[in-house]
């Protein structure tokens, strides 16, 4: 049975199960400093009080009860990005002392380029970056006069990696409207986080996976390929695998790939699928016991997407998918 209107700003509680909780893009951050589980997923204003859009964050001790929501981000006037054209798949990074949130934004009113020129009209869209001092936020925009990566992408999903040498980076999509095969592309950052730090490099395109291509029947339709929900680990055997999602014939699928040099810059090889079933856009944390966990949510559609949660093993060189965990998402 449900509990209190999970989507309430005005009046957070802390009797939420992950059930009752509208989720798309759902990211946890694991707080050690307050053995505190903070969930963030995106707050808008069809599904809440808010008057603009913005980022809600959940807070539990056990990944069971949830407390919440609590407004940790709202567009502000006075950007790049419109306040009621959406807030996409926010996470938020520990980094250098401080907390970032990645989010993506968008402005439909600004036309990037439209048909006959391009097959479906492309808008500004891309990741910004916002800086606070607290998990909790409010967080700060860094930079306000576009997104992170080339203003003239659409892009979305942006996500920080940090490489071997400690240079910051932000990986992203580059937006299937847009190149049609749709790919992940790294682009290093600022020490700071404030900016971008030098030109946008190539990882690999969506249709790589052997997966999609085995489902394609031939039609005289343009074939397009999605790429969505990036987020990059090392192994404890040191190899660089990196989830994304895409979509197979019944649906969204959460993936997986693979550096073969163990570098950003790859070459990279796609594994098998982690979770299909119209399911993605996942990431993993480790829980305050040691055990990896992914969430991702299920179904697309919103709003009835919600977030679910899978036990997860670390192997040498990439995770496997163990059981879903319904003691915590049903």
């Amino acid at each position: 049975m449900p509990y209190n209107n999970a989507s309430d700003t005005s009046n957070p509680t802390d009797r939420h199960r992950l059930r009752d909780i509208p989720a798309h893009d759902p990211f946890v951050l694991s707080h050690k400093e307050t053995n505190t589980y903070y969930l963030y997923t995106t707050g808008i204003p069809e599904l809440t009080d808010l008057e603009r859009n913005g980022v809600l964050v959940y807070k539990s001790k056990d990944l069971l009860d949830w407390e919440g929501p609590y407004v940790v981000f709202e567009i502000p006037d006075g950007t790049w990005a419109h306040p009621q054209h959406g807030t996409w798949a926010p996470e938020v990074h520990q980094y250098d002392g401080k907390y970032y949130l990645f989010v993506t934004l968008h402005n439909r009113d600004t036309i990037l380029a439209e048909p006959p020129e391009v097959w479906k009209t492309n808008h500004l869209r891309g990741t910004s970056i916002a800086v606070s001092d607290s998990p909790e936020g409010p967080f700060e925009l860094l930079k306000t006069d576009g997104p992170v990566p080339p203003r003239n992408f659409m892009t979305l999903d942006g996500t920080l990696y940090v490489d071997e040498g400690g240079k910051p980076w932000m990986v992203y999509c580059h937006e299937w409207i847009q190149v049609l095969d749709g790919t992940f592309e790294a682009i290093p950052l600022k020490s700071d986080l404030s900016a971008a730090d030098g030109e946008p490099q190539h990882l690999f395109k969506a249709s790589d996976a052997p997966w999609i291509n085995t489902e394609r029947k031939p039609n005289v339709k343009h074939s397009a390929y999605v790429s969505d929900g990036c987020q990059l680990y090392k192994t404890k055997g040191g190899h660089l695998v990196m989830l994304w999602s895409s979509y197979n014939n019944e649906g969204y699928v959460q993936t997986i790939a693979r550096s073969r040099s163990g570098k950003l810059a790859g070459p990279w090889e796609q594994l098998d699928p982690l979770v299909e079933g119209d399911s993605g856009h996942g990431m993993l944390f480790k829980t305050f016991e040691g055990t990896w966990m992914l969430i991702l949510h299920h179904p697309f559609s919103t709003p009835e997407s919600r977030a679910k949660v899978y036990e997860v093993e670390e192997t040498e060189d990439s995770f496997k998918v163990i059981k879903p965990r319904v003691d915590l998402h049903d």
